[in-house]
């Protein structure tokens, strides 16, 4: 698949992913009984699952690798913290407080991995 197709459908999967993880976190804190939809439990898993493979075959085709590349280590090791993040705000949070703040921590970690994708600065670590 040409890279630029490839980058486009990743950058697509990325925004589904963000607005679909704000949709579900305000439904989470509104505690709205929409989270019960079937789709709304399943379609998240495809698209993160799309978004991930999308990005290793980016990295495969245009030769990037996490270890000689620290931007691309750095998106990798913030998007453990994201997964992390959202998992407390849509699952683990026993108060309200807590939600936001892991919600909030979520969105601005998705902003720094995108702003490192569009930058790619060197010598992250």
């Amino acid at each position: 698949m040409e890279y630029a197709i490839l980058k486009l459908l990743h950058i697509t999967f990325a925004a589904i992913s963000i607005s679909g993880f704000i949709t579900r976190g305000i439904l989470t804190l509104r505690h709205s009984s929409l989270l019960q939809r079937r789709w709304l439990k399943i379609l998240p898993h495809i698209n993160d699952s799309l978004l991930l493979l999308s990005a290793i075959s980016l990295a495969i085709l245009a030769g990037y690798n996490p270890l000689h590349h620290s931007w691309l280590a750095a998106k990798i090791v913030l998007l453990v913290f994201y997964i992390g993040f959202g998992l407390i705000t849509l699952r683990l949070a026993r108060n309200q407080g807590t939600r936001i703040v892991f919600f909030i921590l979520a969105i601005l970690t998705f902003v720094w991995i995108v702003a490192i994708a569009i930058s790619k600065p060197a010598g992250l670590f």
